[in-house]
């Protein structure tokens, strides 16, 4: 699985490397070097952000106030992430983006995760979406369920589409990242991009807040029963196909390794190779974008504006890359790095 994690590693860079919290003490760290100026200016402006948008009764500004609020050390009790999320489900109209997020809302440490309140919301929201299963799928694993983990598998199969809604946040962030001015402090001293760097810098940060499904544990689950079992080899097949057509550089990356792996038509398995490593070169330029954009207010509003105009987090790498003159196929002679 070396590709699969190679574009984890890199799709990470490119949308979270520079989260406001990223390099946040340790809430309550008795000994934690003080924030430095710029970033104490940045942990404001997220408060200030957070602040707006909580009285809201829209679910999408909540949904933007718990991400904004997740990374964050020490938020008040009602601007917590827990608080935020918990109001954004009680708000008439809320979707599966909110039950999403709520897959976070949970205790690692007493082995809590994800939030089972919101799994089963989930499958009542969003049964025909295969990203709903997978994250019950990798539960039941988890919990020895097999039986359940080869149900979880059919319905992925059987689903309509994939999607992990990081798009809907990236949007509802991008849309809160722009409701107020950055403070001068916030500024970037040695960049030319400005208040979008700042934006940026804060919704696509955020983002990264979004729960991902253990993608590894469907892959294990296939890899290991699908030599064995016709039928599991089909419905990871069909679901292969589905996630190829997903809504992240992950889902379709793991949609290709598992033709590539149980498809036995060797033009098959050369054209999922193939497509990996086209996959592989447009999530790493992706993050050469993402990274102009830090220092070109051009490049900065261009990926705001993508943001807000939604979608998914691939139609937006895929638009991005577009825009930018850049291909989407890898040159002939070209390898990932390593």
């Amino acid at each position: 699985m070396r590709g699969w994690r190679l574009i984890a590693l890199t799709l990470a860079c490119a949308i979270s490397a520079t989260a406001v919290a990223a390099k946040q003490p340790a809430p309550n760290a008795a000994n934690a070097t003080p924030a430095p100026p710029r970033e104490k200016a940045l942990l404001g402006f997220q408060n200030d952000l957070i602040n707006v948008l909580a009285p809201s009764g829209d679910p999408e500004r909540l949904l933007a106030a718990a991400l904004l609020a997740r990374p964050l050390p020490n938020p008040s009790k009602l601007n917590s992430f827990h608080s935020l999320i918990e109001r954004a489900a009680r708000v008439d109209g809320a979707g599966p983006a909110v039950s999403w997020a709520r897959l976070a809302d949970c205790d690692p440490n007493a082995h809590a995760c994800p939030n089972s309140d919101a799994v089963a919301q989930l499958v009542q929201q969003a049964p025909d979406n295969a990203a709903v299963w997978l994250v019950k799928l990798s539960l039941d694993t988890n919990n020895l369920k097999n039986d359940d983990a080869r149900q979880d598998l059919a319905k992925a199969a059987s689903a309509k589409l994939y999607d992990d809604y990081s798009g809907v946040a990236l949007k509802d962030l991008a849309n809160a990242a722009t409701l107020l001015p950055p403070p001068s402090a916030t500024l970037d001293p040695n960049s030319n991009a400005g208040a979008n760097g700042v934006q940026v810098l804060i919704a696509f940060g955020s983002a990264a807040g979004m729960p991902q499904p253990a993608l590894r544990d469907t892959a294990s689950f296939c890899e290991g029963k699908a030599p064995k079992d016709d039928s599991i080899k089909s419905d990871c097949l069909k679901l292969g196909q589905l996630l190829e057509w997903g809504s992240s550089p992950l889902a379709r990356s793991l949609g290709l390794h598992l033709r590539q792996v149980l498809n036995a038509d060797p033009a098959q398995q050369q054209d999922a190779q193939n497509a990996r490593r086209n996959l592989i070169w447009q999530v790493q330029n992706f993050a050469a974008v993402s990274f102009r954009a830090q220092n070109d207010k051009a490049q900065a509003q261009h990926l705001l504006a993508l943001a807000r105009s939604g979608g998914t987090q691939m139609s937006l790498v895929l638009a991005a890359l577009h825009d930018a003159g850049v291909a989407t196929d890898a040159p002939t002679d070209w390898q990932p790095s390593k």
